[in-house]
């Protein structure tokens, strides 16, 4: 028992671990850019997109969904739901506040969003379809971010979903809230960042 408890700890930890890689600084930094310190000043993919251009945004995105959907894959095969979740939370975590980068992190959006395509593919296609509705008709993507992050835990309600699930879904989404306070004041007072496609 202490064995497998143990096992699991060193595998969440492993997720955490996962979360903290640097997408959006190794990729933006091949173009000679520090997204810490260019545009919003977030390490996340928006930003890489808006200071970089659209090919080193998606990459970003890309390699932080793979975060969150190769840490929730790890833990659904190895010992279920349970840890799968665990793993999710956890590399969502080490995206947001790394450890190896003093806890300055990203938002979370997009590794929160590959594992929750692996543990709840059915909410997780209602979130994508809200996140883009929403992006496109407003052209403010922390809008859809924000919304999506509020609605999942609802979304997994109506579908069904046990109760550590939907409260697990709930932190996270107060955690990916709370990393866009400053886009939440911008929309409020009319001078958040509009999102176009170049």
């Amino acid at each position: 028992m202490l064995t497998y408890m143990l096992v699991n700890v060193v595998l969440v930890a492993a997720a955490y671990l996962l979360g903290t890689f640097p997408s959006a600084h190794l990729v933006a930094g091949r173009v000679g850019m520090d997204p810490t310190k260019e545009g919003s000043g977030n390490p996340g993919a928006t930003n890489v997109y808006r200071i970089a251009g659209r090919r080193p945004g998606v990459v970003v995105f890309f390699l932080d969904f793979l975060k969150g959907l190769v840490a929730a894959t790890a833990g659904l095969a190895l010992d279920g739901r349970p840890l799968g979740v665990a793993c999710w939370v956890a590399a969502t975590v080490g995206h947001v506040v790394p450890v190896t980068r003093g806890l300055k992190g990203g938002k979370g959006v997009a590794t929160s969003a590959g594992g929750a395509v692996v543990l709840f593919p059915l909410p997780a296609a209602g979130g994508f379809a809200l996140f883009f509705l929403l992006a496109q008709l407003t052209k403010k993507v922390s809008l859809g971010s924000i919304s999506v992050a509020l609605a999942m835990p609802l979304l997994l309600v109506l579908t069904g979903r046990p109760a550590n699930e939907v409260w697990g879904t709930a932190a996270l989404g107060l955690l990916i809230v709370a990393r866009h306070h400053r886009n939440i004041r911008r929309l409020l007072n009319g001078t958040e960042s509009s999102w176009s496609a170049r």
